[in-house]
């Protein structure tokens, strides 16, 4: 298991403050076969120095800088001069456990069907504790997103798909890359332990996402994965029908005058309408 080499990619754009935490998590792995890929994105903050301190410290760390292109673009540079069989991922404010890498190679020499290892996540800093994600399955991913950037993958399927999609320009790039590498076959697992901690700062990307730029990505995905989307949710067709049926039933109940009632008063006060009345009454 050894000698497979693991390519850790590290893009960062200004954020060498956390720079640290996220290269000391990559040295403590007890996975020791890794080269990890620090990708300065055009910085203009102290990340060069950062950087170069962790290199010259162990030469498995390999300092790139390029250009400001954007989060896909930095992680495709990174991955296009790395050696690895396996990719993973790791933004530059986040941490992974000391296992992580072990395991994920693991998982994949113990079944080759797998295209992609994740594990259970934590958040830290402005928010804290266990990140439930839903259970992964390609239904479910043509809904949202359940596998976070940090998952190990081969080299090989990022290559066939052409990478990252750099016209992800405003986020979900993640997103994107799992359907891209997915939507054909392959296995997926997902770790029962902790391997990843995604620090949450008040100016997070996602929370940064405005409705136009949703708007954008959502209809960028759609045209270009439409076979996808159809094959797992149903023609749009057919999806405008549900909908128009969902919404004629809540038209319907709302013009219950008890349902509203009782919709109201559970979700204010804990009561039912019988509720209410047994406290009239009373």
């Amino acid at each position: 298991m050894n000698n497979t080499l693991v390519s850790i990619i590290v893009p960062c754009y200004n954020q060498a403050q956390y720079l640290d935490e996220a290269l000391q998590s990559v040295l403590d792995q007890t996975y020791t076969h890794w080269e990890c890929i620090i990708v300065n994105d055009g910085s203009v903050d102290n990340t060069e120095q950062v950087a170069n301190k962790w290199s010259s410290k162990d030469s498995r760390f390999i300092y790139y800088r390029k250009e400001n292109g954007g989060l896909s673009s930095a992680r495709n540079y990174g991955i296009s001069n790395s050696s690895g069989n396996y990719i993973l991922p790791l933004d530059a404010d986040d941490k992974i456990s000391n296992f992580y890498i072990a395991k994920a190679v693991s998982s994949f020499q113990e079944n080759e069907s797998l295209k992609v290892v994740y594990c259970k996540a934590e958040k830290f800093e402005n928010e804290e504790g266990l990140w439930h994600l839903p259970p992964f399955s390609l239904k479910a991913l043509a809904m949202q997103n359940m596998i976070f950037c940090t998952a190990l993958f081969r080299k090989s399927d990022w290559d066939l798909v052409g990478g990252y999609d750099e016209n992800m320009k405003y986020g979900w790039e993640d997103w994107e890359f799992w359907i891209a590498i997915l939507k054909n076959g392959g296995g997926v697992s997902c770790l029962e332990e902790v391997g990843f901690y995604y620090r949450v700062k008040e100016n997070s990307m996602l929370q940064q996402l405005y409705k136009e730029k949703k708007d954008y990505l959502l209809d960028y995905m759609s045209v270009k994965h439409a076979s996808f989307f159809v094959g797992q949710l149903g023609s749009f067709t057919r999806l405008n029908a549900i909908a128009e049926g969902e919404r004629g039933h809540w038209v319907h109940k709302l013009k219950n005058k008890k349902f509203v009632i009782d919709v109201f008063c559970s979700t204010f006060f804990g009561l039912s309408v019988f509720g209410l009345y047994k406290i009239e009454k009373e």
